[in-house]
């Protein structure tokens, strides 16, 4: 408890984020507008009586706010708080809900009510637009992204209504939250007694049950060609170890399909790749391990007999209206807790199938160095002028190597082709396809550890999403070390691939101009970045790109600012 008189009464406004404070938050990613008088005038009232806040910092746009939020989560596990204006700030803020409902990040979204009365009560209307952004159901916005939504009646809600919102978003599965605030209810005020006393109401957490573990467990063990396919990591640091060590010891190849998230070392042993189908067509059983999409129906044929177990905070993904992938076996809770579990119970079972496993495993290792050793020539073979994606992700990796580096590529630097080997190395954009969301993301997880190396890849159209000019604004006020790393083929490359697949001889593809994917003329993206005072440079030639990228980590390291590279890539 802090010294603070008993009783002594807050703003709502304050009380507010004094209670975020005491349940966890560190940080409020605010963008302010007219229903904030009552908030910025608590963060000064708080800050006049002492009590503990979190520290407010200001976003130019509701996107950044998401996406920093989004990666300080990343970096420490912990949710944190987006705070926008009324109805077009929480519209602004409504790509990022779904982004991080999607890959269950847990944050606690606030934005502003429009003031309900017209006049004769603190907080009524004052300006136009609290009659032009007045709505029938505001929280309409948002509501299908978030697990729970709720408008503060009284200043007296204020603590339990945030301990329930922070409980809730932190709770198995994790997401976002939402709760409107209107402008009237901050300007009252509330009782400050305990406003800083811990939080009464904890997170939920969930583990499957014992006897499904060691179903699970016997049915890998007994399986003569099981797969592994991961999207979204393994958790923790030591669900990676641990998946990498039960892959190795069962000879189990893992598989990487469109991975959000590193799950195990790209030069591990039993790394299989990105592509399912080398091992998926004679496979017998497959361990999904947090998978939206494990696999794309049209073009991967599951084996008739293939048992399927699916692993995550929610393994069937319930948020998704149609989702048909088998589930034979369902394990939810925390993707490391159960990772360690279903080691837990195998563990007894190897001494029974050693020679089983030792046999697989010499056969998935070759295979796998096969599939490794055509991804790496791939991407060699794309050291021409302009250069390739994966040509720019591996010498990427061989000059980050040995720093601990955490990337994040948003239609950027593919996997594949990268040296990457501890579980916070790796994140890609969410398949929700919010795009926007590197950039701020990256600055996000550089603010929780400012001494470590954060580089964000995108694409051209990707990084324009991410609204630059905010962000690079963002950069440039918290001297944010961040390596921006734009690889520009003037086009929605995306787009482009997407026709291509669905139409590979259709007039489209034929065109001399696809429609609607050019993004030409391109602009000149290191004066963007120019204007915030950020290192900057360009490369054409492949011969470069390792040099400039140093020289670019080496003004990061020493000067602690942002740097940008525009990279010229093929189409």
């Amino acid at each position: 408890m802090s010294d603070q008189k008993a009783g002594a009464g807050l703003t709502a406004g304050g009380a507010v984020l004094a209670r975020m404070k005491a349940v966890g938050v560190d940080y409020i990613f605010a963008n302010s507008g007219t229903d904030f008088p009552p908030i910025i005038e608590g963060l000064a009232e708080a800050a006049a009586k002492d009590i503990p806040l979190p520290e407010a910092l200001i976003m130019p746009h509701e996107n950044a706010a998401m996406g920093m939020a989004y990666g300080y989560y990343l970096a420490t596990g912990r949710a944190q708080a987006v705070m926008a204006h009324t109805n077009v700030g929480l519209a602004n803020c409504a790509i990022g809900a779904i982004n991080a409902a999607t890959e269950h990040v847990p944050m606690l979204l606030f934005s502003g009510r429009t003031p309900v009365m017209e006049q004769g009560r603190l907080g009524a209307r004052t300006v136009p637009i609290g009659w032009g952004q007045e709505m029938r159901d505001q929280t309409a916005l948002v509501r299908e992204a978030v697990k729970w939504d709720y408008e503060l009646k009284f200043p007296e809600q204020v603590p339990e209504m945030v301990d329930r919102a922070y409980a809730i978003a932190c709770s198995v599965p994790k997401g976002p939250v939402y709760m409107s605030l209107p402008r009237e209810v901050l300007c009252e005020t509330c009782d400050d007694t305990g406003i800083d006393a811990p939080s009464r109401v904890q997170p939920v957490r969930i583990a499957p049950p014992r006897d499904q573990l060691e179903q699970a467990a016997a049915m890998l063990a007994q399986a003569k060609r099981p797969l592994i396919i991961a999207q979204r990591g393994a958790g923790s640091a030591e669900g990676f170890s641990t998946l990498s060590q039960m892959a190795n010891q069962w000879g189990i190849p893992v598989v990487q399909y469109w991975a959000i998230q590193l799950a195990m070392a790209t030069n591990d042993p039993m790394f299989g790749g990105m592509d399912p189908a080398v091992y998926m067509k004679d496979a017998d059983l497959v361990l999904v391990l947090d998978c939206l999409a494990p696999w794309w129906p049209d073009i991967h044929a599951l084996p008739v007999d293939c048992k399927v177990i699916q692993i995550g905070q929610n393994p069937l993904y319930s948020r998704f209206p149609a989702r048909h992938f088998p589930a034979d076996i369902s394990l939810a809770g925390e993707t490391a807790d159960v990772i360690l579990a279903l080691a837990d119970a195998m563990a007894p079972l190897f001494a029974d199938h050693r020679d089983a496993c030792e046999e697989r495993r010499v056969r998935v290792v070759a295979q796998n160095r096969t599939i490794r050793t055509a991804a790496q020539k791939l991407a060699d073979d794309g050291a021409k002028t302009p250069m390739t994606k994966a040509f720019v992700a591996k010498c990427l990796s061989s000059v980050i190597a040995g720093k601990g580096a955490t990337v994040f590529s948003e239609l950027g630097c593919p996997l594949e082709p990268m040296e990457l080997d501890h579980y916070q190395a790796w994140y890609q954009e969410p398949h929700s396809g919010g795009l926007g969301w590197s950039f701020p993301a990256a600055m996000g997880f550089a603010l929780a550890d400012r001494k470590k190396l954060v580089i964000a890849t995108m694409g051209d159209g990707s990084y324009m999403f991410a609204n630059p000019t905010a962000c690079h604004q963002i950069a440039e006020a918290m001297t944010l070390p961040v390596l921006i790393l734009v690889l520009n083929n003037n086009e929605w490359g995306a787009v482009r691939q997407s026709v291509t697949g669905m139409y590979p001889d259709g007039y489209a593809a034929k065109a001399n101009r696809m429609p609607l994917t050019s993004l030409t003329p391109s602009p000149d993206f290191t004066c963007v970045a120019q204007a915030s005072r950020a290192w900057v440079a360009k490369v054409e030639a492949p011969g470069d790109l390792a040099a400039t990228l140093t020289r670019a980590i080496d003004h990061i390291t020493q000067t602690g600012t942002h740097a940008l590279v525009e990279i010229t890539i093929a189409p």
